[in-house]
């Protein structure tokens, strides 16, 4: 957690009956006179973006750039971004925890007199809770107003993907697993998780790989030991150093030096 007078950032836990909705809440807030720029690592979960006062601005590698208003909802994130806090400009993030976007588009029970979130599309299909956010006076308040807003509409998940969620054995196909387990076709089972995680599973590993190097580089100047590069190639599985570099290439678009040299400008949600 970072607390200074002109930027403030901090996670939000949630309670444990949404522990396999969202992995946490991040807030940050820029109150200095000059706006801040920050590279947010990929994390391959869905984000709900809310952002109250001036307008916060998203930047791709490609150089696209989306200013975000009021809400936006984007991913699973599979490669770094900047986001620019101007003066006066706060956020609050809702990270969403593999499958629970998905599950939370579901068909509502007819049962229950509530607006599904589809038929708030007209101008963008978080404003009225937009709406609803700003009038609260603190963050624990809007998280936990957040938390309300989406029991409705959950649903539980399938044997199949809580199977896929806590599959952790690295030495088995995770697909020819399940599909045994589950009397299913390796190829539903490969569809259901692209389909509700927005992923494949070797995306996923490929992705778990690099974080793993992430840590240990992190770990390293924590503690202000020297980097072993050789050593995070062959704790984390890399083929040789080449290899390594294309991964930073591709989730961040420079390589593991240059990270190194920037980290304090950027931002690792899963380090924490």
């Amino acid at each position: 957690m970072e607390l200074t007078p002109e930027y403030n950032e901090f996670r939000i836990s949630v309670p444990q009956e949404f522990e396999n909705v969202f992995t946490h809440f991040y807030f940050a807030e820029n109150t200095s006179d000059l706006s801040v720029t920050k590279t947010l690592l990929p994390t391959y979960q869905t984000i709900l973006l809310f952002c109250f006062g001036e307008s916060a601005t998203m930047s791709t590698r490609e150089k696209t750039t989306i200013g975000v208003d009021k809400c936006m909802v984007f991913g699973p994130v599979r490669q770094s971004f900047e986001y620019t806090l101007p003066a006066g400009c706060s956020i609050l993030v809702a990270n969403f925890k593999d499958d629970a976007f998905f599950r939370f588009f579901g068909k509502v029970s007819m049962e229950q007199s509530v607006r599904h979130p589809d038929e708030l599309l007209e101008e963008n299909c978080f404003t009225d809770l937009w709406h609803q956010l700003k009038k609260l006076a603190s963050t624990r308040e809007q998280v936990n107003h957040i938390l309300e807003f989406c029991k409705p509409y959950l649903q539980h998940q399938d044997i199949t993907s809580k199977l896929l969620s806590s599959f952790e054995n690295d030495l088995l196909n995770p697909v020819k697993v399940i599909a045994e387990q589950t009397h299913q076709t390796e190829r539903n089972i490969q569809h259901k998780q692209k389909e509700q995680f927005g992923y494949s599973l070797k995306e996923l590993n490929r992705y778990n790989r690099f974080l793993k190097a992430v840590k240990i580089i992190e770990e390293a100047t924590g503690n202000q030991n020297k980097v072993k590069w050789f050593t995070i190639i062959d704790e984390c599985g890399y083929y040789d150093q080449s290899q390594l570099i294309h991964d930073f290439k591709h989730f961040m678009n420079i390589s593991p030096a240059q990270y190194l040299k920037f980290q304090v400008e950027i931002c690792n949600p899963k380090s924490k």
